[in-house]
């Protein structure tokens, strides 16, 4: 009983019903719905100082970009644990 009566105060504290935060919980505890694409990744191809030809070159900068959204990913996770 006092586990849950604290989870409610958590709950009123953040301004969200009770259930609202063992949704919360139970979603983070299972990892939540996978985060979308970031869509910037691609849209930024090309955004340099020298000029591109992005029909001739566009698996390189694919490959590029790809590579730098591993790196990204990979530095959070390693700043995670």
């Amino acid at each position: 009983m006092a586990t849950q009566r604290r989870a409610q105060a958590k709950a009123a504290e953040l301004g969200i019903s009770f259930a609202e935060y063992v949704r919360r919980l139970v979603a983070e505890d299972l990892g939540g719905p996978r985060p979308k694409a970031d869509i910037s990744v691609v849209f930024n191809l090309g955004a340099s100082d020298r000029p591109t030809n992005v029909a001739r070159d566009k698996d390189r900068l694919v490959a590029e970009a790809l590579l730098e959204d591993h790196s990204r990913k990979t530095r959070q996770r390693r700043r995670r644990r």
